[in-house]
């Protein structure tokens, strides 16, 4: 089961359940984490207690591609994973402008410590959902997006749920100087999220997820990798027990899982590509890219 938001035809934000037989259930509901704490106080599982909300209702007379879509989640915080897979090691070491360097590097490093590199990736104002432009940075030459698997989380760190992200990245900045992350890594629309939520306890194995990206030129396919979760090599409660540790962190937190999904070495996104990130059981995020033309500050 899948948890969705949409704009009803009165421009209303309204959370949904979609079955596995893609019938959509308006829910009672004003956020993905209400569903949470009331089948808690309920004394069920979340899709126990939905189960009973839309027995003898009648679904949507929509087709999910007929919505809407919003961020299925207005997440306080995001947070990332990086160097979690090896793909993403090797190209973090060759983006590095530090090639005299033949011995350990520190994403070498990172990889092979017990404690992973977590990063503050975006904030509510900064993250956009389905179909809403992700920007291309004005200081940066060589911006890919990075796909991953996302975990929506509880303060006290609880997996309730599954997402796809995007997590776009600079690579000349972060190649320039590891220091320059939050610059490679955080500025406005840097961040998508959707299209659905996965409800934890209806996943099997959240380690077979199979994620693939896809990015169009005019209307060309330029782009398409896939991997598999079963190659991160950290596990999600590792992941989140670094991040809640001496943290505060709040209901709704999405933590994106790092990536293992890298365009080749020669590819940059340019204006008015799209981005396509498929997990079959979340979804599809589809988003286009734009570029964000820096204003000219007068004194």
């Amino acid at each position: 089961m899948r948890i969705i938001r949409y704009l009803n035809d009165y421009s209303n934000p309204v959370v949904a359940a979609v079955t596995d037989d893609n019938k959509i259930y308006p829910l009672p509901m004003n956020d993905f984490m209400d569903i949470i704490y009331e089948a808690k106080h309920a004394g069920l599982t979340p899709v126990n207690y939905i189960n009973e909300l839309i027995t003898g209702k009648e679904s949507l007379q929509k087709d999910l591609s007929e919505l809407n879509l919003l961020v299925p989640i207005v997440a306080p915080e995001v947070w990332a994973s990086g160097v979690t897979y090896e793909k993403s090691r090797e190209a973090r070491n060759y983006e590095t402008t530090d090639k005299k360097n033949d011995g350990e590097t520190c994403y070498d490093k990172v990889y092979n410590a017990e404690r992973p590199e977590i990063f503050l990736k975006s904030t509510s104002t900064r993250t956009v959902g389905p179909n809403e432009p992700v920007y291309l940075r004005s200081d940066s030459n060589w911006q890919i997006p990075e796909p991953e698997l996302g975990l929506v989380i509880t303060k006290e760190g609880q997996i309730v749920g599954y997402t796809i992200g995007n997590d776009m990245s600079c690579r000349d900045i972060e190649g320039e100087n590891p220091l320059y992350l939050p610059q490679a890594k955080i500025w406005k629309n840097s961040c998508s999220i959707g299209p659905a939520i996965r409800l934890s306890e209806t996943v099997a194995n959240p380690y077979n997820f199979q994620i693939t990206c896809r990015i169009y030129r005019n209307d060309q396919l330029v782009v398409e990798e896939s991997a598999n979760t079963r190659q991160l090599k950290r596990k999600y409660d590792e992941l989140v027990s670094f991040l809640i540790r001496d943290n505060k962190v709040f209901d709704g937190t999405v933590l994106l899982t790092g990536t293992s999904i890298v365009p080749p070495n020669n590819f940059t996104l340019q204006d008015e590509d799209r981005i396509e990130i498929e997990i079959p059981e979340i979804g599809v995020l589809s988003n286009p890219v734009k570029s964000l033309v820096q204003k000219t500050v007068v004194n």
